[in-house]
């Protein structure tokens, strides 16, 4: 049996690897947020939350060896607001990509070094290679651990539950491009940032894959049968299957859909109002 997500109890998910919840459950967190500490002997914190003094606490209890590294997947207010803090309490370096625009953005987030995809942090115990993985937020990054072929996935996979892609930051071409890039990278696992370790990695991704893609189909099934649909006209009908106090989140990642119809030239808004765009050129009505 895998071990149980229980807030402020580090659980020994592999040789090298600890899984420590963090107090913050809810709608958007799940259970909570996942940090992992990697490494025995020196430390590699990756992900460490919000800003919560216990659970930056319990992370420097249960580490096993000094913190000398901290990485984050990307700098929304559950992943990385903890990174300063925790910087500031070790001395650990701080490694990914700085916060994009928007109003969402951990802006506390300043990285020592900035990580680009294929970069690597190496030590005497563990090989971690960030892949960019763009899409829920554009300065995403997972990290692939050599050993034991893991993939630290943060919000580009979770476990139970799709991910919201939000725009502008979020983008639904790149989503879809980057789980396409997970294939190629021979894992094991996933372990992702909210939930508990995936073990059919090629299934999962092969699922999101199709889920999206069934999604994006509804959508031009829509505009085909009635064209001049604003995102609210349209959500009831592409998430039919969807509780509508979820409406709202909903809404983004359907607005997502219909901008990378757009960027593909195959669907076109005018006042609100979204159309197909048959080959003729011509917005339907």
């Amino acid at each position: 049996m895998p071990p149980e997500l229980t807030p402020g109890v580090a659980d020994q998910l592999g040789p090298g690897v600890l899984r420590l919840l963090a107090p913050n459950a809810g709608m958007m967190t799940g259970p909570g947020t996942n940090t992992y500490l990697i490494g025995d002997r020196e430390v590699a914190v990756l992900d460490p939350g919000p800003a919560s003094s216990l659970h930056i606490d319990t992370i420097q209890q249960v580490a096993p060896g000094p913190i000398r590294w901290i990485l984050v997947t990307h700098t929304h207010p559950d992943h990385s607001p903890a990174a300063a803090k925790l910087a500031a309490a070790t001395g650990a370096q701080l490694l990914g990509q700085p916060p994009p625009a928007g109003r969402t953005q951990d802006k506390t987030f300043i990285p020592d070094r900035v990580l680009q995809d294929g970069d690597v942090l190496e030590t005497d115990e563990f090989r971690l290679l960030a892949v960019h993985t763009p899409g829920h937020a554009s300065n995403h990054i997972c990290y692939r651990h050599a050993a034991h072929r893991w993939l630290f996935t943060g919000d580009h996979i979770m476990s139970g539950s799709t991910v919201v892609i939000d725009p502008p930051d979020g983008d639904m071409g790149h989503y879809l491009t980057s789980l396409r890039r997970l294939k190629d990278l021979d894992l094991a696992a996933l372990a992702p940032g909210h939930g508990s370790l995936i073990e059919n990695p090629g299934e999962v991704v092969d699922w999101l894959i199709a889920h999206r893609l069934k999604r994006e189909a509804k959508v031009l099934l829509r505009l085909k049968a009635h064209g001049g649909l604003s995102v609210r006209e349209l959500t009831p009908f592409v998430y039919d299957e969807v509780d509508e106090k979820l409406y709202h989140l909903a809404e983004r990642s359907l607005l997502a859909h219909l901008l990378k119809l757009e960027t593909d030239g195959r669907a076109r808004i005018i006042d609100e109002q979204w159309s197909l765009v048959p080959e003729g050129g011509e917005s339907t009505t």
